[in-house]
């Protein structure tokens, strides 16, 4: 499909639809920050970044989900480090950067909403209580007040692209070890039906002698698990990929600036031209 052959999708283009709109919503009090934040809107780089899980930031009317400060620290609300990295990288490539700006605990931005997982009752395996009793009005009003905002957003950024080509970047990161398994790669490329973007950035990555790369490790990308990318990537046609780090490596500005410098590199490299 060609980058402007999605008619009929939830968040095209329409007439007057400005960048940054957002529906109004009650979940969000007037002084709360926006449900996503664009950094760089006016960037050059054909490279289009996104962070899905940028934020461990609570609505403050939903408190803290019955969830102590420690778990939200962790990766069950966020992927920490992510949201670093991909600033910096948006920075040395002039690249306009989309980043979600509360908890996947609260509305998973990279869930279909009929996953179980889109709004969680527990998070590797850690019970959400305020999750148990969202009825179907909660959902809808997170729904409208995170989710559409985010990737209406999304959507517009792409059509707005139309006359550049475009390679979309997904950054995540990962736990080393999860349910007592642990995960050796230092990072993962991950790709579902369009592996053309992955098959370029793993060699590049690859070069790194310290780095074991996984191969759709230790996640894939499927249209069960996933939404970003199927809906904005593989619907339209562009290469996409997602990029996985492993989170004990992101914990410094030394670490995080290694990652800018590699992703860097491997944004340049890997579809030049």
């Amino acid at each position: 499909m060609s980058s402007n052959g999605h008619a009929g999708w939830p968040w095209s283009r329409r007439p007057g639809a400005g960048l940054l709109a957002s529906a109004g919503t009650a979940l969000l009090e007037a002084d709360e920050p926006p449900p996503f934040e664009l950094v760089n809107p006016h960037g050059k780089a054909r490279v289009l970044l996104v962070c899905d899980h940028a934020s461990n930031r609570m609505p403050r009317r939903l408190g803290d989900l019955g969830v102590s400060v420690d778990l939200l620290a962790q990766h069950i609300a966020w992927d920490p480090g992510a949201a670093r990295v991909a600033r910096g990288l948006a920075e040395r490539l002039d690249a306009q950067l989309l980043l979600g700006n509360y908890s996947r605990l609260v509305i998973d931005l990279n869930r279909p909403l009929a996953s179980p997982e889109s709004i969680p009752e527990a998070s590797a395996g850690v019970p959400i209580p305020g999750n148990l009793d969202a009825g179907e009005s909660a959902r809808a009003e997170r729904v409208a007040a995170l989710f559409e905002p985010y990737h209406r957003t999304l959507a517009q950024l792409l059509d707005q692209r139309c006359d550049r080509s475009t390679l979309l970047f997904s950054l995540h990161s990962f736990t080393p070890e999860l349910h007592g398994e642990a995960r050796p790669w230092q990072v993962g490329v991950a790709y579902g039906r369009d592996r053309r973007l992955a098959d370029r950035v793993r060699p590049v990555l690859g070069r790194y002698g310290d780095l074991l790369v996984g191969d759709n490790q230790p996640y894939g990308v499927d249209d069960v698990h996933d939404f970003t990318l199927p809906m904005h990537g593989e619907r339209r046609g562009i290469p996409h990929v997602m990029i996985e780090m492993r989170q004990d490596l992101l914990c410094t500005d030394d670490d995080v600036g290694r990652w800018v410098d590699r992703l860097c590199i491997v944004c340049e490299q890997a579809w030049p031209g």
